[in-house]
């Protein structure tokens, strides 16, 4: 309709001056008869002076043709716009009547809130005059023009143009409209006082759409209109008219009710929420102040150290020790595993809106799937993060023996995998509850467990048993003379040593296990520790296309610890090139510590590679304790150094004298200088009955490529030194000196 009405006023001038012509040339032809068709042309003539009448007769019949179509078609435009605009008058006034309640009675302001729609029509009225003076000059159109159209055309208008200032007057503003909007005059009596208390912003945003929906509502038939304004509202109150639901979604656009989302994009995205982790994330924030990484742990534990979990935890007097997970180092002060509190680190809904970064941990999430050419992970809930760069720490699971895996549920019930917070609270539990326990290995986590459980022994009864197939222990890594001395020192805590077994089954009779090992022995517990060693988990390198070390495990990696483009590895899981003692994979805190901190420096474009030899450590009580670094296997050739201890050569010492517990924390950021040498004689001690303290070395090709530091503390930058170098010794006796083990 409006663009007709546009139409008509640029054609309007043209056929009023084609209309004064026309009656002008039938006047003249009417007085004159045939004379006309002398008549020297008009300027209106199509045809050359003094033509024929026939063409002037044709010229006046197309246009009054012309002028009789379009009246025509303005006429039943007018009648039709008409017909409209008195229903809809009709429809507004019975809904108001039908809505409103019978027991109030009828309101004054009804007819007040209808005269700004007869002011706001005022204009239109003149408006609409001059339509019809325009068309009263055509002789042809004689149609009465209605003022009814063109009062509910142009009272669209205003209404759609109402300029925006006019949400600073929210109350009048919106009672003109709602009228329009079908709205009783008792919720127009209510609606102030909602829309004063919403905030202004919101306010604008209903009164700019409220016009459109006007207009809509307007511009449809009357049949099709009340089901698009009513539904919500009767569903919401029904008793209430729709402007009742404005006020309801103005504080929609506050971010208080918008939900915590979960960040699909970390720059910085590691995976496992272990030491490697977190040593990483500790890297890249200190390189990149501004950094936002976000660690993704399936455990349900903010990052923590686990070496207190088969060493200092078992010691502490403290009952709750299992909730508060606080321990006593042996220098007697107090310190929880978890490396921060949870007040570090940032929620992961608020890392990207972080303005300084920071470090975010999702916990309970597993990434089961890595996109490495979109660099994105997918998690087991099906959530997909994208990064930039990526992390992979996740660490490794605890072996268990075929044997036991295949004796059935009984037996799994009553066995221990030990590696987590869960485990170490699990067997806590178990060990006072039960009379015998059973270790099976006689590595660094057996030994440390068996130590721990065998103090307890002297309290409680409780029997406990290790067994390995070594002759001794720790015989896979110690000389046999000195694996042999530390078996009686493990026996003297309240240890059963059961050496060379080999497990051939395992049952459950009589509420008891029964241990058969290969050689016919029998031993019965009532539960088992298995501490045979850790897998590397490698769950990720099918789909990420990783490639897997086959002699060591683990994802092979650089020496930059990268596997891919953006993709790095750290902790247990990588399988690195160490540039002095090769292709390595490394199962030790310490590593884990280096590893990380190395890694997270790369993601950063340090672009480092590995030779900072990471260390390991071992305490068999507060008493006895080594520090050990590099390839420590009792299968190579090995030279040990020992001198006779004193009060000042045990664990508990060295954490007095350095302050903490974790000893690799003191010393990894060390750097070694040229050592100097003692000038007191060495008294060489080799392969005697007491090893109070020494230094052991390992040799390759004449090379020394482990050292392990048998009750002697904070020396170990001296020993990474000496590996650095990799120099052949004539005398290790001479390089024991640099470790100043004959001094009191």
């Amino acid at each position: 309709m409006l663009k007709c009405r546009a139409v008509w006023r640029k054609l309007a001038p043209l056929a009023r001056s084609a209309s004064t012509q026309c009656r002008h040339n039938v006047k003249t032809a009417l007085n004159n008869g045939r004379r006309q068709a002398f008549v020297p042309a008009t300027h209106m003539s199509t045809g050359p002076a003094g033509g024929g009448g026939s063409e002037n007769t044709l010229y006046v019949v197309l246009v009054g043709a012309a002028c009789l179509g379009g009246g025509a078609y303005a006429y039943m435009t007018v009648r039709g716009d008409s017909k409209r605009y008195e229903e809809r008058i009709s429809e507004l006034a019975s809904r108001s009547a039908k809505e409103a309640p019978e027991s109030q009675p009828p309101v004054a302001p009804e007819p007040e809130e209808a005269a700004p729609t007869s002011e706001e029509s005022a204009p239109v009225a003149e408006l609409s005059g001059e339509t019809e003076s325009a068309s009263a000059e055509e002789p042809v159109t004689e149609v009465p023009a209605e003022p009814a159209a063109p009062v509910v055309e142009e009272a669209e208008e205003p209404v759609t143009e109402t300029p925006p200032e006019a949400a600073e007057q929210a109350a009048p503003v919106l009672a003109e409209a709602e009228p329009v909007a079908e709205v009783p005059p008792e919720a127009v009596e209510e609606a102030p006082p909602v829309v004063e208390e919403a905030p202004p912003e919101p306010q604008a945003e209903v009164l700019e759409a409220l016009p459109a929906v006007v207009e809509s509502a307007a511009e449809e038939p009357v049949t099709e209109a009340p089901p698009a304004a009513e539904p919500e509202t009767v569903q919401e109150a029904p008793t209430e008219p729709a402007v009742t639901s404005l006020p309801e979604s103005a504080p929609a656009p506050e971010p208080v009710s918008a939900p915590l989302t979960l960040p699909s994009h970390a720059p910085y995205l590691l995976i496992g929420g272990g030491t490697a982790s977190f040593a990483a994330a500790r890297s890249i924030r200190a390189r990149d102040p501004g950094a936002k990484v976000l660690i993704v742990t399936d455990e349900p534990n903010l990052p923590y150290m686990r070496p207190p979990l088969s060493k200092e935890l078992w010691f502490s007097d403290d009952p709750s020790v299992t909730e508060t997970l606080r321990f006593k180092q042996w220098n007697g002060k107090e310190r929880s595993i978890y490396f921060q509190p949870s007040s570090f680190y940032v929620k992961p809904e608020e890392l990207t809106s972080a303005e300084n970064g920071g470090v975010a941990v999702l916990t309970g999430k597993k990434v089961i799937q890595m996109d490495v050419r979109g660099n994105k992970v997918k998690l087991d809930d099906d959530t997909e993060i994208s990064y930039d760069k990526c992390l992979i720490g996740t660490g490794g699971v605890p072996r268990n023996l075929q044997v036991i895996e295949k004796a059935g549920d009984e037996v799994m019930n009553r066995t221990t995998l030990f590696r987590k917070i869960e485990d170490f609270k699990s067997l806590d539990n178990v060990s006072r509850n039960v009379k015998s326990i059973t270790i099976i290995g006689g590595g660094f986590l057996g030994s440390e467990l068996a130590c721990a459980l065998g103090r307890r022994s002297s309290e409680t009864g409780l029997e406990v048993i290790q067994m390995f197939p070594e002759k001794g222990n720790m015989g896979k890594v110690l000389p046999e003379y000195l694996s042999n001395w530390t078996t009686e020192k493990v026996k003297k805590e309240g240890v059963r040593i059961v050496p060379e077994a080999l497990v051939k089954s395992v049952a459950f009779k009589e509420d008891k296990l029964e241990i058969l090992l290969k050689d016919g022995r029998q031993v019965k517990t009532d539960h088992i520790v298995a501490a045979v060693g850790l897998e590397p988990n490698v769950d990720l390198a099918k789909s990420a296309g990783l490639e897997v070390d086959s002699d060591f495990g683990g994802y092979r990696v650089n020496a930059e610890l990268q596997a891919r483009s953006n993709i790095w590895v750290a902790g247990d899981a990588a399988c690195f090139y160490d540039i002095r003692l090769g292709r390595r994979r490394v199962e030790h805190h310490d590593h884990a510590v280096v590893s990380g901190r190395l890694a997270g420096e790369n993601m950063t474009g340090a672009n480092k590679p590995y030779w900072h030899q990471s260390m390991f450590w071992s305490d068999l009580g507060p008493d006895v304790g080594y520090e050990a670094i590099g390839i420590v296997d009792s299968s190579l050739p090995t030279v040990g150094v020992f001198a006779k201890a004193t009060s000042k050569d045990t664990p508990k010492a060295a954490t007095e004298q350095s302050g903490t517990g974790i000893r690799s924390e003191s010393e990894t950021e060390a750097t070694a200088v040229t050592p100097v040498a003692s000038s007191t004689p060495a008294p060489v001690m080799e392969h005697k009955d007491e090893y109070g303290k020494g230094v052991i070395f390992y040799l390759r090709d004449k090379v020394v490529v482990g050292i392990i530091l048998w009750n002697v503390f904070n020396r170990m930058p001296i020993a990474r030194k000496i590996i650095k170098d990799g120099e052949e010794h004539a005398d290790l006796n001479e390089v024991a000196k640099l470790f100043n083990i004959h001094e009191d």
